[in-house]
């Protein structure tokens, strides 16, 4: 193990359905680049030396996982998603603590359908957030201009996008304080759409740490096509 970067766990939400994709199965399990988007997005943790272990929340009706190759493999837990990606977080950090992890571990929550995730970046939160007293996430500054709209979709002002980010996973938190600021704001019925904002609900601030911004999730049709010439591209 790297000895100048902090040991980690991964947690992959997977239990999702990607109707915006219309495809004929959920969106992590489509093909790019000779593998499954969600092998993809396995693969930057499994060849990490820091991984500790890595714990996948699937739908309990799941009948895509066993045909992958990483199904067999022993570091990967798999646990039943929730309705909600904070249920399925929450049900991969409980199963993390009964494997013994503390709560002063770090976890590193990553989206099933983002793929493109570099070793560079990873490396560079693990760096930039291994003495935080909070932790953080990847994270890309606004470059368009931005609009708030009414409910007729008319402008109603120009945003200074100087202080807008867009939110990338990996997210970087503690075992202990993330696992309290999902199971607290469940119960308070929060609206929570990351660790992140579960964090900041708990009234943390997590740090941003920039990424790159083709670390894109994988959300439309474009996007996995984009991913397919961009990969044949490079290759």
């Amino acid at each position: 193990m790297n000895s100048s970067l902090p040991a980690f766990w991964a947690v992959i939400p997977a239990a999702g359905v990607g109707a915006r994709m219309a495809a004929d199965r959920p969106k992590q399990y489509l093909q790019l680049g000779g593998r499954t988007i969600l092998e993809h997005s396995l693969g930057c943790f499994l060849d990490h030396p820091s991984l500790k272990g890595l714990v996948v929340s699937l739908a309990v009706d799941d009948p895509y996982w066993p045909s992958l190759t990483c199904a067999g493999d022993s570091r990967i837990q798999r646990v039943d998603g929730g309705a909600e990606r904070s249920g399925s977080v929450l049900n991969a950090l409980l199963h993390l603590h009964a494997l013994g992890a503390g709560d002063e571990d770090w976890v590193l929550v990553h989206d099933a359908a983002r793929p493109n995730l570099s070793r560079d970046d990873l490396d560079k939160l693990l760096v930039e957030l291994a003495d935080d007293p909070v932790g953080g996430l990847l994270a890309v500054p606004a470059r368009d201009t931005l609009k708030r709209v009414d409910k007729l979709g008319r402008v109603v002002e120009t945003v200074d996008r100087s202080v807008i980010w867009q939110a990338y996973t990996p997210q970087m938190f503690r075992l202990g304080a993330l696992h309290r600021a999902l199971a607290d704001s469940l119960v308070a019925d929060a609206v929570i759409t990351d660790e992140a904002s579960a964090m900041e609900w708990a009234g943390l601030a997590p740090r941003l740490i920039e990424g790159r911004a083709d670390n894109l999730k994988v959300t439309r049709p474009e996007d996995l096509e984009w991913l397919r010439q961009r990969w044949a591209n490079r290759r």
